[in-house]
């Protein structure tokens, strides 16, 4: 049976695997979008959403038309409101005018129709931010839909909708699960691997290291960020060591040297899948 899915925007979907921090910026707050590029950030996400109050929502769309038509614009990711809310329709227009944005994120995503809504009406790539126990249900049906690029999830939200209790051995189970669920599904619709959710303590740099680590090493792509500080610790974290690229060079070296499909460096047999991760790790 056919798996693969053929889409138009499977280059921007390669794109993404280079980008690491996504960093948060209210758009009530656009100087700040300025100082979250040069704090290092990947891609910056101008929130629309759960950082911006009721009354504020109007305003914030006009900050971020104000911004866009700026000599200072650079291309950001949109996070919008939630279908059917009171403010998505306006969002929806908004993004319809500004055709050079990044992409959009969809929150609290939960249909395939969405998705395709906003990409057909915009023209724009969408990220889906899954939060509920009905977005993970529909999982699979979500990563066909055209335009999608990848997948994303807000730990809290689906805590609370799961009634899992925060902090626990329990919640890093759930977690964990989610994270293969999103790999699982992305890999077989070809989407770019999933990006993992925020790190709330954002004073918390060890916690924050041995976070990146974790989803690092599960094959993920990138990290949701809240604040500049943690920009810098994700990227340090995901520097390989010293050791791994030593090795990585004489498994190469080796290979190239005798073109064997299998061989010994330093003790370790040495066959083609270690030979494909020393490539990618060399960025061969």
């Amino acid at each position: 049976m056919q798996t693969s899915i053929d889409k138009d925007t499977t280059a921007l979907t390669v794109g993404l695997s280079n980008i690491h921090t996504w960093l948060f910026v209210p758009a009530t707050r656009m100087e700040r979008v300025t100082k979250a590029f040069a704090s290092g950030a990947d891609a910056v996400i101008v929130d629309l959403e759960d950082t911006i109050a009721q009354a504020d929502k109007a305003q914030a769309r006009d900050a971020l038309r104000e911004y866009y038509l700026s000599s200072e614009y650079q291309p950001v990711w949109i996070r919008i409101n939630q279908a059917g809310s009171t403010d998505y329709a306006e969002d929806i227009k908004l993004c319809e005018q500004l055709p050079n944005l990044a992409g959009i994120i969809l929150p609290k995503a939960e249909q395939a129709a969405d998705i395709e809504y906003i990409h057909h009406l915009s023209g724009l790539s969408v990220i889906a931010l899954v939060e509920s126990a009905v977005g993970l249900y529909n999982l699979d049906n979500m990563a066909s839909a055209s335009g999608l690029v990848a997948f994303s999830y807000g730990f809290l939200d689906l805590c609370n909708d799961l009634q899992v209790q925060v902090g626990t051995a329990a919640a890093d189970i759930i977690a964990n699960q989610i994270r293969y669920q999103l790999l699982i599904s992305s890999k077989v619709h070809q989407l770019s691997a999933p990006i993992d959710t925020v790190y709330p303590e954002f004073n918390d740099s060890e916690g924050l290291s041995q976070r990146v680590q974790l989803w690092s090493q599960m094959g993920m792509s990138g990290m949701l960020c809240i604040h500049p500080k943690q920009v810098a610790t994700v990227k340090e974290s995901l520097r390989p060591l010293d050791a791994e690229i030593d090795f990585a060079k004489r498994v190469i070296a080796e290979y190239e040297r005798t073109g064997k499909a299998v061989f010994k460096v330093e003790g370790n047999m040495i066959d083609a899948p270690v030979i494909q991760r020393c490539l990618q790790l060399l960025g061969k």
